[in-house]
């Protein structure tokens, strides 16, 4: 696909730094699963799992850093804090260093190890990090890597399994001139740091032959915790028992005169004397695992496996506090949905194969928050104590007549109506008439209300696959049994009302539904073949209508358009058909078998699409320019399998639900205004420097716009699509303008109602 607007690609290849693009976007993380910590003087360092934040421990000051500044980590496994440099290093469960440097913000992507063919994938996580004389030694899944602080540059790898095979070290430290490295099976291995040739394995030795989790030095001694639970130091030539945690350890470290170790239910930190200062098991009213703590003074910090960070302190352990950033509860949305005053978030779900019970938890569907947002607020979330049951929401549907009710999809438990968030009614077989798969089972997806206010429902793997809840409180069904094959095994994507009143149905087996019930309750399906439909296949994953009343069906092998939805109303079959562009000059079928999860219609009658594993793409109106295409390379989004897209039809605003987080890019397409009264120019003036493009929003859809220079020169004309575009300051394309006053004159199609703006440009 050719014709696509640059993107700044070499932004985001090696170092990372804020630029103008950056700041066209937000990000929306969750900060509640901690990996690992680090510390400084002043600092304390976190690392969820793809993002990092620090604490000011002064001044309390929260920062976040994560893609969009330009830190795309894939699954963070070990975080340390350089005080020497400045620097925060990250690695990663795939390989990939991160290394940000406090003083510019920059952010360096360090693949070294990531691209090291001769290391198998499974083999290349990095499990701690450790510093020394301006080095840190990286203990990974296959042995040692020391990467130069000053240089920013990788040295030696060593390999110090007995025989120079791989090994898995967990941790490494230096005490009296030697390296100590604790493996998974081959115990403690050290070798002398001094020793020029440490990439010989012969030149390292067996400490220890038992079983070992982790080493620090500590007060001129070494550290050890074991396999066995227990905590000891190495004295006089032997191992003496600190303490018995009666749990694996998971995390040693030492920091200035504190010693804290860390299991599931126990934090411990000793003093310098090796004198017990605290013992915590648990924080109040917080459910969740201990992954890591540290202390910094008399503060103590503790990372939890998903509640974030908490800080208390040596002398009152019964309070605490919460340090972690405000964001969404998790970092894999499934579905977003923007109402006027919040972004409503819900994280599924079902698998691509529609099972509720292979998508997370060990075998059991979720049971999982809701999460709303809004710039005033932040995140707040309703937990799902208080959802009456509702397991596996996995879809947001808001009445447009009222938009503080709510109707959340469970693909397990039905349809829960909300006020504003809050619960209300959930309706399953009990109370309503959805079907249930198996006895409490309800498998309620796709809904979508009508211009009566009635709202729609796909009721999955029952043979009344449709059911309606009307604005009355009446229940209709309707039943697929002589319309698709095999209703009962088959289940629903989305479903789009077009003007006419028709529901068009995406399904998993069946391709598309159309159906009426104002025409003697019509139905047509559209599925594979060159007679019955001329879908690439029947896995139908999202439809939506645009401005045009086109239908664009997603299926899993590629996209097609039904070119008006009308056509419904006096046929008895539809076609639809590829769009077809060149790219270097040969004709191909745009998105040829991609896996299509969503597509949603901006104001400018573009199509923002969401292919599987490869982003999120911007086509013109019919398809044939790509204006955009946004990956985890060239964009700040922070995952390829974007899941979910969402616009703000007021702001233009775009969201990106990935499995890896949200963020959001400013779109300039936006809604058609009434009416000419709220016209905006911006920025204007246009300053020196500036590269960006003119905006003029608060159109009505249809209206022809020409831009002139204070002689009455034409310079620029357009027609709206939506309520905002864009001038590029150019004349006609061509060439920039000079500097001067440029008149804009704004009409209606029908010329009654008209506007006058003005927009100042400064070369």
């Amino acid at each position: 696909m050719k014709k696509l607007i640059p993107f700044i690609l070499l932004a985001f290849i090696s170092v990372n730094c804020l630029s103008q693009q950056n700041q066209l976007w937000r990000g929306f993380f969750s900060y509640t699963e901690i990996k690992d910590l680090s510390q400084s003087v002043d600092k304390v360092y976190a690392a969820p799992e793809n993002t990092v934040f620090s604490k000011n421990t002064i001044t309390n000051e929260l920062k976040t850093v994560n893609s969009i500044d330009g830190f795309k980590a894939d699954v963070v496994s070990a975080v340390h804090y350089s005080e020497s440099f400045r620097k925060i290093v990250v690695g990663n469960q795939n390989g990939l260093l991160l290394v940000v440097n406090e003083t510019d913000g920059s952010v360096l992507n360090v693949i070294d190890i990531l691209n090291k063919p001769s290391i198998p994938p499974n083999k290349k996580k990095i499990n701690h990090i450790y510093e020394h004389e301006g080095k840190v030694y990286l203990s990974c899944d296959f042995g040692i890597c020391v990467f130069d602080l000053a240089t920013s540059q990788f040295g030696d790898t060593y390999f110090i399994g007995p025989a120079g095979e791989e090994v898995q070290v967990f941790q490494t430290t230096v005490f009296n001139g030697f390296i100590y490295a604790v493996t998974q099976l081959n115990g403690i291995r050290r070798a002398e740091l001094s020793n020029p040739n440490l990439v010989d394995f012969s030149q390292w030795s067996t400490f220890d032959p038992g079983y070992w989790s982790g080493i620090v030095t500590f007060q001129n001694q070494l550290v050890v915790s074991s396999s066995n639970n227990r905590v000891y130091k190495h004295a006089a030539g032997a191992f003496q028992e600190i303490a018995n945690v009666g749990q694996a350890i998971v995390d040693l470290r030492a920091y200035d005169n504190r010693l804290v170790f860390t299991s599931a239910n126990n934090v411990y930190v000793y003093d310098n004397q090796l004198l017990q200062l605290s013992h915590i098991t648990q924080i109040p009213d917080v459910a969740s695992v201990f992954t890591c703590a540290t202390a910094i003074g008399d503060k103590i910090f503790i990372g939890t496996a998903d509640k974030g960070l908490h800080q208390t302190t040596i002398g009152n352990t019964t309070l605490f506090e919460n340090c972690t950033p405000n964001g969404p509860a998790r970092n894999k949305l499934f579905r977003i949905k923007k109402s006027d005053n919040f972004l409503w978030a819900v994280y599924g779900g079902y698998s691509k194969q529609y099972n509720p019970w292979e998508y997370c938890c060990g075998g059991t569907p979720s049971e999982y928050e809701i999460s709303k947002f809004s710039d005033q607020s932040g995140w707040n979330d309703t937990p799902y104590a208080d959802l009456l049951g509702a397991k596996a929401i996995s879809n947001i549907t808001i009445n447009p007549n009222n938009p503080n009710q709510i109707f959340f999809g469970s693909f397990f438990s039905g349809l829960l109506k909300t006020n504003n968030g809050t619960p209300e009614i959930l309706y399953n077989s009990a109370n309503s008439i959805l079907e249930d798969l198996i006895p409490n089972v309800s498998l309620v997806n796709s809904s979508a209300f009508d211009k009566q206010e009635s709202i729609w429902i796909t009721n999955s793997r029952v043979s009344k696959g449709l059911k309606v809840f009307k604005k009355d409180g009446q229940w209709l069904s309707y039943d697929f049994n002589n319309v698709t094959t095999n209703p009962v095994s088959d289940s629903y994507s989305s479903i789009a009302i077009d003007k006419n009143g028709t529901k068009w149905i995406g399904s998993y087996r069946n391709g598309v539904i159309a159906f009426n019930e104002r025409y003697n309750n019509k139905f047509i399906l559209i599925k594979t073949g060159a007679d019955t439909g001329n879908l690439p296949n029947n896995d139908v994953r999202c439809v939506a209508i645009d401005n045009r009343n086109q239908l664009w069906i997603g299926t899993f092998e590629g996209l097609r358009v039904l070119p008006g939805v009308d056509r419904f109303l006096y046929d008895t079959s539809l076609e639809t058909n590829p769009i077809i562009i060149l790219d270097d000059n040969l004709a191909q079928e745009l998105f040829y078998q991609q896996s299509i999860m969503d597509i949603v219609v901006d104001g400018a009658n573009n199509k923002w699409v969401a292919i599987d594993g490869a982003g999120a793409f911007l086509v013109s109106p019919n398809g044939q320019e790509t204006l955009y295409h946004f990956t985890k390379a060239n964009s700040p989004l922070p995952s390829d399998n974007v899941l979910d897209i969402e616009i703000d039809g007021v702001t233009g605003e775009v969201f990106f639900a990935t499995d890896k987080g949200l963020v959001s890019f400013q779109g300039i397409a936006t809604k058609p205004a009434e009416d000419l009264s709220q016209v905006y120019v911006y920025p204007n003036p246009v300053r020196p420097g500036y590269e960006g493009t003119v905006k003029i929003s608060g159109l009505i859809d249809n209206a022809n716009i020409k831009i002139t220079d204070i002689e009455g020169n034409l310079v620029y004309e357009t027609t709206s699509e939506g309520g905002t575009i864009e001038w590029d300051t150019k004349a006609f394309g061509k060439h920039k303008v000079a500097s001067g006053v440029y008149m804009i004159f704004i009409s209606a199609d029908d010329g009654v109602e008209t506007k006058v703006k003005k927009v100042m440009i400064i070369r």
